[in-house]
């Protein structure tokens, strides 16, 4: 492919470190553009650069850019993808009503007439070849992205998803094969840098990958009149694959990384272990650690200790971030991961679940410490809330279904207008124990349960202790079978908790 990445001094337009774009808008419908992107692998916030649009609709932004990079061109309710690197000086042009269909990038300063000329590099110097690659790479992310993420065709989801193995694999087959000739088509016509040229490359082999890896689970998940697929005995036989897992030319693919999250999650499951299990995330932190290099493994490792603390596993993830921060050395996430793990310990599996007391729908007090002894499934809500609503139907059933078991289904509502609530309970009969919570999400049993919006479901054992802080949906047909699993499992966090503080 292309020479290197370079980046340029002060003698040209381009400095070093930076991303230049410049450009103008056409037809303005908002009055400014941004431009964003992730500092951080382990960070979901986004860094964002804005500029205001001229009376005449143009800007300029210039963006600190410390090395190749994947970042978005904001523009209203629109984004696109973008690829930059210190060196990149591009004019962005764009119509406000169709920045989709219209974007197109010119290297600034570079003479007209000449890309063709890029491959043999005559009369450009390393500056404008630089330039001229940027901008090359850009205008490909624009027409890939028509060419098949915009093209139903070519997703999954909603249609593909239901096919069964052979004529699924047949659809992943055809479109990596249209997206493989797209790419070399587009490099052999025009000039990229090899860090572009990776990353493009490397977003069509994990993308294959991962919907080849994911298939099963879901489909499973969005078909919901059929059972799990049995796969042919080698359908996982590309995960042997040499380089696959540890393919250092991808790094820059989001990609590449959610692809090696979801392997780790299967490496672990086929080895029998659950998601609910206490030693779930203990067993993906140890598959991660042996199985992958560089820094793609420091990304997955704090990947896996962040799904740990979101997901209530914060005590069994004590060991793991001190493991994490002796080898976490060379990048920046380990303070990230610190005050996540702080945030969360308080509210963890195998936590005492915050009692409370509240008048029940009857006009009977209530706390929590009365079902000591029970499963209980908690449920915050609001009658105003259409997902509440909606989930009314499938809790009814739900309790039917486990009717006579050891469980008891509370249900929190958190509406301000408590007359309106008790109404609705009258009216639809609503089973359970229907509780009213005043003050809403600002009250101080809100805040003890750590909520943020409603429904919020959460899942009490028998001791009084949390036992799974994101339990599937009432909605969801994997409900039954994880509740179903969930009788008398609070010992085994219990046991696993004192384990891990007789360590320390």
């Amino acid at each position: 492919m292309t020479a290197p990445l370079l980046s340029y001094g002060q003698a040209g337009n381009a400095v070093a470190g930076l991303a230049v774009l410049t450009g103008r808008v056409s037809g303005a419908t908002t009055d400014s553009v941004v431009v964003s992107l992730r500092e951080n692998l382990l960070e979901p916030a986004e860094k964002l650069f804005r500029v205001r649009l001229s009376s005449k609709g143009e800007f300029r932004l210039a963006v600190p850019v410390s090395g190749p990079t994947k970042a978005d061109l904001v523009y209203g309710d629109d984004v696109a993808p973008l690829f930059l690197d210190p060196g990149t000086d591009m004019d962005v042009r764009f119509k406000g009503s169709d920045m989709a269909g219209t974007l197109k990038f010119k290297a600034n300063n570079v003479p007209t007439g000449l890309a063709t000329k890029l491959r043999n590099g005559a009369s450009l110097t390393d500056e404008q070849r630089h330039r001229q690659q940027a901008a090359n790479a850009n205008n490909y992310l624009v027409e890939a992205d028509a060419q098949f993420v915009e093209n139903d065709g070519f997703q999954v989801l909603p249609d593909n998803i239901q096919l069964y193995e052979a004529p699924f694999l047949s659809f992943l087959e055809y479109r990596r094969k249209h997206e493989f000739e797209f790419l070399e088509d587009h490099a052999a016509k025009q000039s990229f840098t090899q860090d572009f040229y990776n990353y493009a490359h490397a977003e069509v082999v994990y993308a294959y990958a991962n919907d080849k890896l994911t298939f099963q689970d879901l489909r499973e998940q969005v078909v919901n009149t059929e059972g799990r697929l049995k796969m042919a005995p080698n359908y996982y036989n590309f995960l042997r694959e040499p380089g696959l897992l540890n393919e250092p030319n991808a790094a820059q693919s989001e990609l590449y990384h959610e692809f090696l999250l979801n392997y780790v999650h299967f490496a672990v499951a086929q080895d029998h272990h659950q998601r609910t299990d206490p030693d779930f995330y203990p067993a993906c932190y140890a598959l991660a650690s042996k199985k992958l290099t560089g820094q793609s493994r420091a990304v997955i490792l704090g990947r896996v200790l962040q799904e740990s603390f979101r997901f209530g596993h914060v005590k069994q993830a004590a060991t793991m971030l001190a493991d994490f921060r002796n080898y976490d050395l060379k990048t920046p996430f380990y303070p990230g991961l610190l005050a996540d793990f702080n945030q969360h310990k308080d509210f963890a599996i195998g936590a005492p679940a915050p009692d409370f007391t509240l008048a029940s729908a009857t006009g009977d007090t209530v706390h929590l410490h009365d079902f000591v002894g029970q499963l209980v499934y908690l449920n915050f809500w609001k009658t105003t809330n259409g997902l509440c609503l909606r989930d009314l139907a499938y809790a009814q059933d739900l309790m039917h279904r486990f009717e006579g078991k050891n469980i008891v289904f509370i249900n929190i509502a958190l509406d301000e207008n408590e007359q309106a609530w008790r109404q609705l309970v009258a009216a639809k009969k609503l089973p359970g124990v229907q509780l009213h919570l005043g003050g809403g999400l600002r009250s101080a049993l809100a805040q003890a349960y750590a909520l943020q919006d409603v429904p919020t479901y959460l899942l009490v054992g028998e001791d009084g202790t949390f036992l799974n802080i994101r339990p599937k949906r009432l909605s969801s047909r994997a409900a039954v079978d994880e509740i179903s699993e969930s009788f008398g499992k609070a010992s085994t966090y219990t046991m696993a908790i004192e384990l891990a503080a007789g360590k320390k």
